[in-house]
């Protein structure tokens, strides 16, 4: 069982940035597709982003935009979430997942992935 543990959410006011990581133990990572949902209080589970096991392809969900930016260090072991000119509606627990092989390309739904993190909280105030 893969264990996943996110870090680097906060609050930050509307316009700011956060970096997201998420830190998996030394293994087969690099053969996992890793993602970020987020949950807001009363909604359901959301895809955010997903990158391809060697990093070559990522995929945003639709209400991303520009402003999120799914990256991975395999020699680290890591996958990140940079986010950027950040509103309130983005505040939301953000969940880092890992996708097994052979799942299918690219796995935007929660039901789509096999590990999960603890989340962590990102807070934007106006």
């Amino acid at each position: 069982q893969v264990q996943l543990v996110e870090s680097g959410g906060g609050l930050v006011q509307a316009g700011g940035s956060l970096r997201l990581s998420c830190a998996a133990p030394r293994g087969t990572f690099s053969t996992f597709m890793m993602g970020w949902l987020r949950q807001a209080p009363g909604k359901e589970r959301e895809f955010v982003a997903v990158i391809s096991g060697p990093g070559a392809s990522t995929k945003y969900g639709n209400s991303m935009g520009y402003r999120f930016t799914i990256s991975r260090d395999n020699s680290k072991n890591t996958v990140y979430l940079q986010m950027i000119s950040l509103k309130p509606e983005d505040t939301a627990v953000y969940y880092c997942a890992a996708a097994r092989p052979p799942r299918r390309w690219p796995p935007a739904g929660a039901s789509e992935y096999d590990t999960w993190g603890q989340g962590t909280q990102v807070t934007v105030s106006s």
